[in-house]
């Protein structure tokens, strides 16, 4: 895979697992990330260009794709990666909680795309991939905030596919489910579920990178259950929400065990 790829947020977890991936697959990978020494340590353990990146700031996002370009090569890739997920009940969120949420999980998505587009359309190729999340079409108590900037993203990810699909440009959304990552630190699963790891999400985009397609859930069969579900009555999915615990997963809660995540996304 002779492509030049840029991740967003890629210090750790989905993004550094992606990064290693598209790597063994002989792609050139530069990295970004907001945490500066993280960055710099991921990149040494992976062999990559690695670049500090605050998504939400134009300034920024604009110097870490001149910097990939400069020191790397052309872009082929973006995975727009960066983000993060605030749990608890909608009435204890904070307006600062919401406002970051949704100025890293949806400001910096758009932001991403509207910059590799400015230098990809007149390339006339390219490939932008927005990492969303199966939440963003199965809303759970507790994930609210992070429910709505998911769901963004996916209309944001699908409008913009349609508006650039004659310029060779393709843009596509991965919809992964509950991930071992810090994300889910301090929650449970949901009963008889296994979470995917990040490499599975990794092998995804490496999939869809050498097969573009406008979307992929993972696991996909989940993401089939819930195009299904959504025909059926809301009260019979509110049965199979409290079969599966997805009624108090974000609810109830170790919040000692997210301590340390909490800290770290609220800068």
């Amino acid at each position: 895979m002779s492509k030049v790829i840029a991740i967003t947020g890629a210090a750790r977890g989905i993004g550094f697992a992606t990064a290693r991936a598209l790597k063994a697959k002989g792609a050139t990978v530069a990295i970004g990330d907001i945490d500066e020494t993280a960055a710099k340590e991921a990149g040494e353990k992976l062999g990559v260009a690695a670049f500090t990146v605050d998504v939400t700031s134009r300034d920024s996002f604009t110097a870490f794709l001149d910097a990939v370009e400069s020191e790397v090569g052309p872009l082929d890739v973006l995975v727009n990666n960066a983000g993060i997920m605030p749990i608890g009940p909608v009435t204890e969120e904070s307006d600062a909680d919401a406002r970051r949420c949704l100025d890293i999980n949806v400001h910096g998505v758009m932001l991403g795309t509207k910059l590799a587009l400015g230098r990809m359309t007149p390339r006339g190729r390219g490939h932008i991939i927005n990492i969303a999340s199966l939440a963003g079409v199965l809303p759970t108590p507790g994930l609210a905030l992070y429910n709505a900037s998911k769901a963004a993203v996916i209309l944001f990810t699908d409008a913009t596919r349609l508006e650039v699909q004659s310029t060779g440009v393709h843009v596509s959304a991965v919809l992964p489910t509950f991930t071992n990552t810090e994300l889910i630190a301090g929650t449970q699963s949901p009963k008889g579920q296994k979470n995917c790891e990040p490499e599975d999400i990794a092998a995804a985009v490496v999939e869809l990178i050498g097969t573009p397609r406008p979307q992929v859930a993972v696991p996909r069969k989940l993401g089939r259950q819930a195009k299904l579900g959504a025909l059926f009555p809301d009260r019979f999915k509110q049965a199979i929400s409290r079969r599966y615990g997805l009624d108090k997963i974000f609810l109830e809660y170790d919040a000692d065990a997210r301590k340390s995540y909490d800290a770290r996304i609220r800068g």
